[in-house]
């Protein structure tokens, strides 16, 4: 009997696998299916591919042929949200364009991933130092057709572009207030109030920033690539009010929970930086003010595991 379920198993396993991979087609219109095997995309081209003998002869897919793909999330933009966890962002972006170059032929194809992983792109360059890059894939962007849902990410990326060349602080923040208010989505609300713990770092109000980068791994602990970048920002501001030894609680955490990865590097760095300072009552650097010791410490970070609350109402 043992035998006969773990067969079943496999057998059940291997037909998932199977059809996995025969979801990965063109669909002509025709009612004809061109499977990956049968096509390829060569110098910005379609192409298509056709076995005789030992042979593979292609010829130039015509794309007024095809009337949708199914293609299931590609590995790329899967992969890339892996890489950027990590704070792998060359490797995320190398493998991003990778995937755009397959499904740009395809662009005004239905079922087709362009614009998901142009927005994967423009995401992570939203971060970076390429600020000339990111304006253009801005750009680029703001020609494609969308869904409400991809209009409302590109307007999250675009304010965080703002943000970073802006000193209307009130501006930005009000529009980041406009977005929460209109979306309940774990994956926005961790992004915005990423951008608004950057504007208030820029405005060197360190108390209102630390309380909106610890919204993140407190109210959105499922957005899994955001709560260690919000953890570490939350760090990086605790330094910022003098407030060293809250800040080597936060440090320790990361270098324990993300271990191997970038992140746990950098915290680990950063940490050995303030070398087990104790936390200063002092005038802080930037006309900030740090709390007297003793004061009101920030949140503690979640427990691993532990879910997160639900938003609060405002």
């Amino acid at each position: 009997m043992r035998i006969a379920v773990i067969g079943l198993t496999l057998s059940l396993l291997f037909g998932a696998l199977e059809n996995s991979a025969s979801a990965q087609a063109l669909v002509l219109k025709d009612g004809s299916r061109l499977q990956p095997e049968q096509f390829a995309v060569e110098n910005g081209k379609a192409i298509k591919k056709v076995k005789v003998g030992n042979n593979v002869a292609t010829s130039p897919l015509q794309l007024s042929t095809v009337d949708r793909m199914e293609w299931p999330r590609p590995e790329e933009l899967i992969k890339s949200s892996d890489l950027m966890a990590s704070g792998k962002t060359k490797e995320a972006l190398d493998l991003i364009a990778q995937g755009k170059a397959f499904f740009e032929p395809f662009k005004e194809i239905p079922g087709n991933w362009f614009a998901e992983l142009s927005l994967a792109q423009l995401e992570a360059m939203s971060g970076s130092d390429d600020f000339t890059a990111a304006l253009k894939a801005l750009t680029e962007a703001q020609r494609l057709k969308l869904t409400d849902e991809q209009k409302l990410r590109l307007k999250i990326i675009k304010l965080n572009i703002d943000r970073q060349a802006s000193s209307d602080y009130a501006g930005i923040v009000a529009q980041a207030e406009n977005i929460l208010a209109e979306s309940t989505d774990s994956s926005v609300g961790a992004s915005v109030w990423m951008i608004i713990g950057d504007v208030y770092t820029k405005k060197k109000d360190f108390e209102k920033a630390l309380m909106a980068y610890l919204h993140v791994p407190v109210f959105y602990g499922t957005q899994i690539q955001k709560v260690p970048e919000a953890e570490l920002a939350a760090a990086r501001t605790l330094v910022k009010m003098r407030r060293f030894e809250d800040a080597t609680g936060y440090y320790t955490r990361l270098a324990e929970a993300y271990t191997g990865s970038g992140i746990a590097e950098t915290a680990n760095k950063e940490k050995a930086g303030i070398g087990g300072m104790k936390n200063d009552e002092s005038p802080a650097p930037d006309g900030a003010t740090a709390p007297a010791q003793g004061a009101e410490a920030a949140p503690a970070a979640p427990a691993d595991g532990a879910k997160p609350a639900e938003e609060a109402k405002k």
